[in-house]
């Protein structure tokens, strides 16, 4: 396996980092891989899901968005201020960048194939993943894992102590990180509802998707994934792990002992991407 570490910037001049993990030899369809919120490209399964699709013939990229908050050495959260005023479009916008460089071979060394695009996304990313998907059409079929099915994810109560207090306290819990998320991620649902509105993207799409959600997900109910995959419709396969929680068992760094639950969201997303791009 061979890797690559690329970094494009952003439309506001940010540095998007990231890994492209290629198979050896000939050029190779990629799959992009979108992390969840307070996630990041090196987080858990997310390298070992890389290695496991490009020991099957094909590449991936990932990377860490802006709204990571994650610095330079690809861990720590140096970049609080980008994680407390992040959006939905925002993040939209950095995938799209990614998208171009990768269907334009603009990533030296990378010699993935330009017209064979999968997408991979986490929770929240699972939701990005399918609003890119509607407006990048050479992505040609989706992974999602517990991805959201609504932008508007906040309870009344917490929307007026948000406004009242000018923030909303979020912490991390594997680092004890506090950050205090700004109005713009609200202001971002509000005035662009209908354009980050998951399940009408979802009615529009027939692109092959698979969606694995965890029976006992505390985070995102696996009724999202349901939904998801009764809107997009026939081109739609949903795999409800009974046990699983939001990660499949994983922590941050992963174990050296791979959930059961991981090990069979794993092998389930490599053979549909193998299906669909090989």
């Amino acid at each position: 396996m061979q890797e690559v570490a690329f970094e494009v910037l952003a439309p506001d001049g940010f540095p998007l980092r990231g890994k492209m993990n290629l198979p050896d030899g000939a050029s190779a369809p990629v799959v992009l891989m979108v992390h969840g919120f307070k996630g990041f490209m090196d987080w858990g399964f997310m390298p070992l899901l890389s290695e496991r699709l490009v020991e099957a013939g094909i590449a991936t990229c990932r990377f860490n968005m802006s709204s990571s908050g994650i610095g330079k050495d690809g861990e720590s959260y140096t970049e609080k201020r980008r994680f407390e005023t992040a959006t939905y479009s925002q993040d939209l916008e950095e995938i799209a960048v990614i998208v171009g460089h990768l269907v334009k071979g603009k990533i030296r060394g990378a010699h993935t194939l330009p017209g064979q695009v999968g997408i991979f996304g986490h929770s929240r990313g699972g939701g990005m993943a399918i609003l890119a998907a509607q407006s990048e059409l050479l992505i040609s079929t989706m992974g999602l894992w517990a991805p959201i099915s609504k932008v508007d994810r906040f309870s009344a109560e917490d929307i007026q102590n948000w406004r009242r207090d000018g923030f909303l306290r979020i912490t991390n819990s594997r680092t004890g990180d506090t950050f205090k998320l700004s109005h713009a991620i609200l202001e971002d649902v509000e005035e662009r509802y209908d354009q980050l509105n998951i399940l009408s993207a979802a009615a529009n799409m027939d692109i092959p998707t698979l969606i694995i959600h965890g029976g006992k997900d505390e985070t995102v109910p696996f009724s999202e994934g349901n939904i998801i995959s009764q809107t997009i419709g026939k081109n739609s396969n949903v795999i409800i792990v009974p046990g699983a929680t939001h990660t499949f068992g994983a922590t941050h760094p992963l174990s050296d002992a791979v959930p059961d639950d991981l090990t069979t969201a794993i092998q389930s997303t490599v053979e549909h991407f193998t299906d669909q791009l090989l």
